[in-house]
């Protein structure tokens, strides 16, 4: 039997949607037939979603789409936080009320969202959301907190390690910094000149990207560096080559090289996104949100996403 809260069931739910795929300019919202949690299912009010570069890279273009399942009308945005507001047949463990957070790949920006709580993947999952984390800090851990847990195991960072990490101050950056230095690691971090400040506040040691690197690298740590992950393209990987860095312990997010593991949230550890969780509850990580958008402002957020400069997460309100 289905169980709700003692408020009325929205009939209806707004949800940003694409009629077309392409850039933040096809993002609209539109009013939709409220989702209803069906068998093993629950329903979530969402009051936040987390947006990464995922989100608009996947719906730039039908053949991208396509890899992901998703096809027209498509939904937009995968982390969300919210409350459970319906439970359906067979559901234990969550009941109305109950606060969370998880991933509902291409549908998070939006009022409702029904989702599998025993999903385990980005794409249809749901987590309880501690009380010492609010639900704007729960919308961004999915995608990124998880993909950089996958890209640190591969590296199995620790106390005698030096780490460079290229395009520390993004998204997925902001994790694997801090992550990294709870794991005993000294890191060095890649940005811009604008993105120092940002990353000592992080941890890292910071660096400026570009032509030069290695010997900016060198003279920060002239003992050598010892593992990298390069969260943005290959420079990091192509750096710690020439700083005699051993293929198995270089790692990449967004790009394949040959000899080189890619890391991807699929990959992460069982139990590694309740463990991120536990540290921003604790205080151990800090998730810094750089700007929160209301839904109407939804192309404006995804813009600024897409150009690729954020310091830290970016947050739409719902």
């Amino acid at each position: 039997m289905l169980e709700q809260n003692d408020q009325p069931s929205a009939g209806k739910s707004r949800a940003v949607q694409l009629k077309a795929f392409g850039g933040p300019e096809v993002l609209d919202i539109h009013e939709i037939p409220a989702p209803q949690a069906g068998p093993g299912q629950v329903r979530v009010r969402v009051t936040a979603a987390g947006l990464n570069p995922m989100d608009w890279i996947m719906t730039a273009d039908a053949d991208t789409a396509a890899r992901f399942g998703l096809s027209l009308p498509a939904g937009f945005g995968t982390d969300y936080a919210g409350v459970v507001d319906q439970v359906g047949d067979g559901v234990t463990g969550f009941a109305p009320g109950d606060r969370v957070f998880g991933g509902a790949l291409s549908r998070a920006v939006a009022d409702f969202v029904v989702v599998d709580p025993t999903g385990g993947v980005a794409a249809d999952e749901a987590h309880h959301t501690p009380d010492q984390v609010d639900d704007r800090t729960a919308a961004t851990l999915t995608i990124a907190g998880r993909t950089a847990s996958a890209a640190l195991a591969v590296l199995a960072l620790g106390p005698d390690d030096t780490g460079l990490i290229g395009g520390a101050a993004g998204g997925v950056g902001v994790f694997a910094v801090q992550l990294a230095r709870i794991a005993g690691a000294r890191v060095i971090g890649t940005g811009s000149a604008a993105s120092s400040d940002f990353l000592r506040d992080l941890g890292a040691e910071p660096v400026v990207y570009g032509d030069g690197l290695a010997d900016r690298v060198r003279a920060l740590a002239p003992g050598g560096v010892t593992a990298a992950l390069d969260l943005h393209g290959t420079e990091t990987v192509h750096t710690a080559r020439e700083l005699g860095v051993p293929d198995d312990r270089i790692c990449t997010i967004a790009a394949q090289v040959d000899g080189v593991s890619a890391a991807n949230g699929a990959n992460a550890a069982p139990g590694a996104l309740e463990e991120i969780a536990r540290l921003v509850a604790s205080g151990q990580l800090q998730v810094p949100i750089a700007e929160s958008f209301p839904v109407e402002q939804i192309r404006r957020a995804a813009e600024l996403q897409a150009g690729r400069h954020v310091h830290g997460k970016i947050v739409i309100d719902l």
